[in-house]
This record gives structure tokens, sequence and C-alpha cells, in this order.
């Protein structure tokens, strides 16, 4: 389990992360969205022990991870740009992991060749974006962490490699329950893979839940009525994220329990009545624009 408790981290009196509090399930996996600076990258450096927070705890199995070496031997971070050594080949990587990280796993490391097809004789600063994204997971995935902290790891890989990394992280969260967090402006890839959500704004965390509840909890009503008074009547027993109208047909986001939505519209006899079900990515822009951080319609 991995437990943040008051955390925060400025930079040159430029407050990254502030007075945040989260906790990560062993064995699950957790997805961290957030607006463009919103601290993300800092959280998640700072969760693998390479940022020391100013404020605050950061716990891995009740044990701090800023300078403990036996831990972080357990943790792996692939950050959105993997860093290699100058000039190494794949096969030469693997023996510099291989020193670092005891729990190695030579047998996987070859098995995974197989998933990969690239071979470690090849010099990987010569690689496509795409490929040393997979180098990353394949040195990552070897050394049988407990907890992979990901950042915007997909970007550069096709559609069946995407595939087949998560298939590697599902059996690896089934049989070893490795927890995994992944930070990712694909809120598509998000929404496929993870079981909890947590929002970002300005360095604090503003929304944490269940993604199943999350997306039980924001609805997409489109009704019709009558008049403008019924409609305003209406809306006024809603806790509506956004509203606008479209014909003669609003479309509201309102936040809440489906049939106590459903309970509340009903009286007002609406013409057109319907409650949709919505993507993450339209339930992020709709609580970050709850937020302040909303879309703009801009003329240039």
């Amino acid at each position: 389990m991995i437990q943040v408790r008051n955390l925060t981290k400025t930079f040159e009196k430029e407050i990254a992360v502030e007075n945040l509090n989260l906790t990560v399930q062993q064995g699950s996996i957790y997805g961290l969205l957030g607006s463009n600076g919103a601290g993300k990258t800092t959280l998640l450096k700072i969760l693998a022990g390479i940022y020391r927070p100013d404020h605050g705890s950061v716990h891995i199995n009740e044990q701090p991870i800023y300078e403990n070496v036996p831990l972080k031997q357990d943790v792996v971070f692939i950050p959105d740009n993997p860093y290699f050594l100058p000039q190494a080949t794949i096969k030469q990587m693997a023996a510099y992991y291989r020193s670092f990280y005891p729990n190695w796993n030579e047998q996987r490391y070859e098995k995974l060749q197989e998933v990969f097809q690239i071979d470690p004789k090849r010099k990987i600063q010569r690689l496509s974006k795409g490929m040393k994204r997979q180098v990353a997971f394949w040195l990552s995935l070897a050394t049988m962490p407990e907890v992979l902290i990901l950042d915007e790891p997909i970007d550069g890989l096709d559609p069946v490699m995407r595939q087949k990394i998560k298939n590697l992280l599902f059996q690896d969260i089934a049989e070893r329950e490795l927890t995994v967090i992944i930070s990712s402006h694909n809120l598509r890839e998000i929404e496929d893979i993870c079981d909890h959500v947590g929002i970002m704004h300005e360095g604090t965390l503003r929304i944490e839940k269940e993604l199943d509840e999350l997306k039980s909890d924001t609805h997409k009503v489109q009704a019709a009525f009558e008049s403008e008074e019924t409609k305003d009547k209406m809306a006024a027993g809603l806790n509506i994220l956004h509203e606008e109208k479209r014909g003669s047909v609003y479309l509201f986001i309102v936040r809440g329990d489906r049939k106590e939505i459903e309970r509340k519209v009903r009286p007002y006899q609406p013409l057109v009545f319907d409650m949709l079900p919505l993507t993450l990515e339209e339930i992020f822009i709709y609580e970050m624009g709850g937020i302040g951080y909303e879309i703009e319609n801009v003329l240039l």
C-alpha cells in the first residue's frame, strides 16, 4: 500500500504539490489525471523517492521511500522520457539493471524478448521513440517490481504493443499483486485499465474515487421543457456542472445518483428526457470546468 500524507513540494517558491493526501491499495492500478502543470510528474518523482518532500510523508508498505535503498529496489519509475546509458545496448542495460535490482529475473527477461522482439545487441539510442519505450518496459518488468510508476507510458506505442503491455501488467497484478500508478493524458487508455482515479489541479488532489463510482456519480441529461421557467425550476434542484442548449433540447452534466436525478426531473414533465453515460474524458472536462479550468471558445 502507498500512503501519502500532507505532502508539499516547492521549487524556488513555486508550489508544485500542496498538502496532498493519497492512498493506493496494493494490487491496484491508479490513474493520475490533471491539467498541464498540475504537479503530476513531481508527485510521481516523490513517490519514486527521487525528490525529497518539503513537508509531509510518503510510505510504501509502511516504510518511507526517500533514501530507502532496499525499498527502492522494489520500485521502478518509467519517466516520460526514459534515460539509458549513452551508447549502451539493451544487453548492457540489462546487466546494469541486474546489478541494482536483486529480484531481477533472467528467465523473464529472456521470455520478454519474445514479446518485444528487439535484438538485445542493438544500441538503444538508435531505436525509435516507441522502441525505446518498449525497452523501458522490458527492463522494468524483468526487475519484478512491487510498485511500477509510469509517466505517460504509452506515448509512441502502436495499438498492438499497447495491448501487449497492458496484458503484461494485468498478469503481474493478478499473479504478484503488482501496484501500478500511471499518469497519462490519454484518458481512453486510463479508462480501460484503471480501477481508481485521482484528478490533480494546481498542486492539489481535487477528486479521488474508484473509476466505477466516478462514472456512476456523473451523468449526461438531455431534456426539453414547455417553458424556460420550468427548466429553471428543475435545474435549481440539481448539482449541475455544465449546461448548454442545442436547439430546443438542453444538455446538462449533473453530479449525483441516477435514480435521484430522475426523481427530481420527472415531476416537471419534460417533453424529452434521456440520461446517457459519460466517458472519463467527458467527466474530466466537466469536473475541471467546475474548478475554473474549462474550455473557452477562442476566435483568432
